[in-house]
């Protein structure tokens, strides 16, 4: 019989994020925020591609790129309620992480393996962040899947984009718990 790790079985099984608009100082300095970033750096990657890079908004970058996302915004026609959604996760946020899929030329690995190792370092990052005490949320929106915004904002190449933006402070709240799915409806076992 393995030897099961009840305490991190305990995290995963209530583990919650921390919607990002109740976050707020303190947020990690650069020496807490490492271990976090090495923890999702570990995520399963066929291959060993490293198809994924992070970039560290720190506050200053992220009222930058609240402007940038109202620029953006107005440019290409967005409705006020759009922009203004949009905008608020970096106008409140105090640190954030954005994880960078790197799609890389490989004849082994194809590029959809890539997209899932990001996806994965994503709620890599997410849950170390959780575990080290911080709130954290992974959020996207429209300005993650405009390539002009992401090329502009974030100086992302043709061949990256943006996976996910972890924000990461301290909760003010702990939300309640919300419903989860039924495993018996989402669950089929095959036995031959």
């Amino acid at each position: 019989m393995p030897d099961p790790n009840q305490a991190v079985l305990e995290f995963l099984h209530t583990r919650r994020s921390r919607p990002a608009k109740i976050l707020q100082p303190p947020v990690p300095d650069r020496e807490a925020l490492l271990p976090i970033l090495t923890a999702a750096a570990r995520t399963p990657d066929h291959g060993k591609l490293e198809p994924w890079r992070f970039i560290v908004l720190e506050k200053a970058a992220l009222a930058r790129i609240a402007l940038s996302v109202e620029e953006f915004g107005r440019a290409s026609g967005r409705a006020e309620d759009d922009i203004a959604k949009a905008r608020k996760q970096f106008d409140d946020s105090s640190l954030c992480v954005a994880v960078i899929e790197v799609q890389k030329p490989s004849e082994k690995i194809p590029v959809i393996e890539q997209t899932y190792s990001a996806g994965a370092v994503c709620l890599a990052l997410l849950n170390a962040a959780l575990a080290s005490g911080w709130g954290a949320n992974w959020l996207s929106g429209w300005p993650s899947h405009n390539s002009d915004f992401c090329k502009s904002t974030l100086g992302l190449t043709s061949n990256e984009r943006v996976a996910g933006f972890i924000h990461i402070g301290t909760a003010t709240t702990t939300p309640p718990e919300r419903p989860r799915p039924d495993i018996a409806e989402i669950t089929t076992w095959l036995d031959a």
